[in-house]
């Protein structure tokens, strides 16, 4: 056996102890803050103070209050209306809250609270107000701007540009991920290796660049996820990052199942939230399936692979789970996986463009490619579904014959969808 062929966990009875002392510690950190929650609720009125994350303007038909997503400094992410309409991302907020009929789970997820605003202080510039700010004065276009906030940033957008960039099934590519972490990763790596190798040659050339450069880019990107929050997604891809660089340096294998399953219990462990988050658990199946087309067809040539096999494959799978959530149908959709293979070229481009304050350049073309689709369909996918194609997928780790049912399950999805 190669010493990269280690597994992380070896025979059922690793994986059970491990199993049974994550269960020990994840039940004592939930009832940890199951004590928070009764601690609250017990209460008529609380009073909290937060940053708004996100303001909604009312929409036409619905309530005509604004609704606000804020962030408390208690960590917890809650919803609230209000009448005022001169409120900004960024500002603070000190609220009297009413957390009548709050129940656990609606805690856990982010719920709506009933409250009112008592003072509000003006955001305080820092270093992402700035940076923001440089971003937005290259883009004429709001929409433009708030493109590369949220790429950047994972800034939220709002529900037009958000349908518009989902209609041409491009919604994972805004969605800071794994791939905009690998990108940065690499790209900080390619700066740094020949600085770091003309020291290395000098003073310490016993010294490895994988560890220190390893090391010190890590750090890096730790600072760059405190500057984004980080959203579920991101923070699922840097601990399994910083646990793969781990994993890498003492020949443990990386491109596993148990791997992916090891990251997302400490994730879960760490922040037991984390279970009701719909882009955790999104981001978590892109993971899966990568790792699915891998086991199957990794073998084949790697430019294939990377070029054809793994964005259309990707695509394929993740359309089931994604439109039982999101029905919402676009013919233009099918532009995917072409957009996929292009993001990251224009990714790095986009950086080094908006560093040297030329980041508009492509706005004219962003502008005509969220304006192609003209109409959008809901099309929901039977009740139930996800029961079967979840297990299905489950199953598919371990049987060729199940793999080959879920390609053909998405296929079929796919033809029923845009036919």
């Amino acid at each position: 056996m190669r010493i990269d062929d280690v597994p992380l966990l070896e025979g059922r009875r690793e994986f059970t102890i491990a199993l049974v002392l994550w269960s020990v510690l994840f039940l004592v950190h939930l009832a940890w803050i199951h004590r928070s929650y009764t601690r609250f609720v017990d209460r008529p009125f609380a009073y909290l103070q937060g940053i708004v994350v996100q303001v909604y303007p009312p929409r036409r038909g619905h309530d005509s209050r604004t609704l606000l997503k804020i962030k408390a400094d208690n960590g917890l992410y809650f919803y609230l209306r209000t009448s005022r309409t001169d409120l900004h991302s960024g500002e603070r907020l000190r609220l009297q809250i009413f957390p009548r009929n709050l129940g656990f789970f609606s805690y856990l997820k982010g719920p709506y609270l009933p409250g009112r605003i008592k003072e509000i202080y003006p955001a305080k510039a820092n270093l992402g107000s700035r940076l923001r700010s440089y971003i937005n004065r290259q883009h004429l276009q709001a929409d433009a701007a708030a493109f590369y906030r949220a790429i950047f940033f994972a800034d939220p957008i709002d529900r037009k540009l958000h349908e518009k960039i989902s209609a041409l099934g491009a919604g994972h590519l805004v969605a800071l991920s794994g791939l905009h972490l690998s990108i940065l990763w690499g790209g900080l790596f390619l700066l740094l290796t020949p600085l770091y190798r003309l020291f290395q040659t000098r003073y310490f050339p016993w010294r490895y660049d994988l560890i220190d450069l390893g090391s010190f880019t890590l750090l890096l990107l730790a600072g760059y996820l405190w500057l984004t929050g980080p959203p579920p997604s991101l923070l699922r891809s840097y601990t399994m990052l910083s646990i793969g660089w781990a994993a890498l340096l003492l020949g443990i294998e990386l491109l596993s199942f148990t791997f992916l399953g090891v990251v997302a219990a400490l994730l879960l462990l760490y922040h037991p939230r984390l279970a009701l988050s719909l882009g955790f658990w999104l981001s978590v199946s892109g993971v899966f399936y990568i790792y699915l087309l891998l086991r199957y067809w990794g073998e084949r040539s790697r430019r294939l692979f990377t070029v054809l096999i793994l964005p259309v494959g990707l695509f394929l799978l993740m359309m089931p789970l994604g439109h039982s959530i999101f029905p919402i149908v676009s013919s233009w959709q099918g532009l995917s996986p072409l957009l996929s293979i292009i993001f990251p070229f224009f990714y790095a481009l986009e950086i080094l463009l908006h560093l040297v304050g030329e980041g508009g350049v492509f706005d004219s073309a962003l502008e005509w490619l969220w304006a192609l689709p003209q109409s959008l369909e809901l099309r929901p996918l039977p009740p139930g579904f996800l029961l079967f194609y979840i297990p299905l997928s489950l199953l598919s780790v371990r049987y060729r014959w199940a793999f080959v049912l879920l390609l053909g399950v998405a296929v079929s999805v796919g033809v029923w969808l845009y036919a």
